[in-house]
C-alpha cells in the first residue's frame, strides 16, 4: 500500500482543500495558514526580526517593551535643555541676550490690568499650585494608582532643589527692585510642574466621562502660560526668567510622563 501524506490542520482550520505538506518543502508559517499571526518558522526557531524574537507575555500575548520617547519627543526635550543652557550662560555672563531681555521687559512691565496680572502671577504660588497637585494625587490614589503620586511628589520636590541653587549662583537682579536671585522664575517652574504633573496623573487613571483627554494638558499649558505672562506684565520677573522655567518644566516632567505612559499602555492592553 502506497503511503500518502495527510494535510496538516490547525486549530482554526478544518475541511477539505488544505495544501499537502510535501517532503523537503517547509511552510512559511508553522500553522500552515498564511497570515495566521504566528511569527515562527516551520523549524520552530523565531525569524530574524525583532518582533519575532520577543517572548510571550502574560496570558500568551506577545511581550511589549515599555514606551520610550520617540524622535519628536527626544528632539523637543533636547532643544529645551539646549535653550535653557544658553539662557543660563547668558544670564551668568551678562551677555547681549540679557541686555535685549531687559529692553523687552521694560517695554512690557505694568502693562494691562494690574489686578489680572497679579491674579495670574498668583497661579504659580505654592498656596495655589500645590493644592491642585495634592488633589490630583489623591484622586490618582483613589483610582488605584499607588506609585504615580509618589513620582509626582518627587518631581515637585525637584523644583526647589534645582531652582534655588540656580538663583543663588546667577544672583540676577530683579526688575523694579534692588533684590537679587530672580533667575529662573520659581513661580513659573512651580506652575509648570504642579499643573503638568496633575494633568499626567489624570490621564493615567480612569476619568469621568465629561473630562476629555485633551482637557488636562490644555489646562496645564494655559495655567502655566498665564502665570508667566502675569509675572512679566506685573514686573515681578524678566522675560528670560520665565522662558527658562518654561524650558525647565517639561524636562522635569519627562520621567513622570514616561512612567504614566507605561501605566496607560498596560491599562489599554488589559482593557
Amino acid at each position: 500500500m502506497r503511503e500518502t501524506h495527510r494535510p496538516q490542520e490547525t486549530a482554526g482550520d478544518s475541511g477539505p482543500g488544505l495544501p499537502e505538506h510535501r517532503p523537503g518543502r517547509a511552510f512559511v508559517h508553522a500553522s500552515g495558514a498564511p497570515g495566521s499571526g504566528t511569527p515562527h518558522r516551520s523549524d520552530g526557531r523565531p525569524p530574524h526580526t525583532p518582533r519575532g524574537a520577543r517572548r510571550p507575555g502574560p496570558a500568551g500575548h506577545l511581550g511589549t517593551t515599555p514606551p520610550v520617547p520617540g524622535w519628536p519627543a527626544s528632539l523637543l526635550l533636547g532643544s529645551l535643555v539646549a535653550l535653557f543652557a544658553l539662557i543660563t550662560w547668558q544670564v551668568a555672563a551678562d551677555g547681549p541676550l540679557v541686555r535685549l531681555d531687559e529692553r523687552v521687559g521694560e517695554s512690557l512691565f505694568l502693562r494691562g490690568p494690574s489686578g489680572l496680572s497679579q491674579l495670574c502671577s498668583d497661579l504659580g504660588g505654592v498656596a495655589v499650585a500645590l493644592p491642585v497637585l495634592v488633589c490630583a494625587m489623591a484622586y490618582a490614589l483613589w483610582r488605584g494608582a499607588r506609585r504615580l503620586p509618589v513620582y509626582a511628589a518627587l518631581t515637585m520636590a525637584a523644583v526647589p532643589a534645582l531652582v534655588i541653587p540656580l538663583k543663588v549662583a546667577t544672583a540676577r537682579q530683579g526688575p523694579l527692585t534692588e533684590a537679587v536671585n530672580y533667575y529662573p522664575s520659581g513661580h513659573t517652574a512651580t506652575a509648570a510642574v504642579a499643573y503638568g504633573a496633575s494633568a499626567l496623573l489624570l490621564l493615567a487613571v480612569p476619568r469621568p466621562a465629561w473630562l476629555r483627554a485633551w482637557m488636562p494638558p490644555a489646562a496645564a499649558v494655559l495655567l502655566t502660560a498665564a502665570t508667566g505672562a502675569g509675572l512679566v506684565l506685573h514686573g515681578y520677573h524678566w522675560p528670560l526668567d520665565v522662558l527658562a522655567s518654561w524650558c525647565l518644566g517639561p524636562v522635569l516632567l519627562a520621567p513622570l510622563w514616561w512612567v504614566s505612559g507605561r501605566r496607560r499602555g498596560r491599562a489599554g492592553r488589559h482593557g
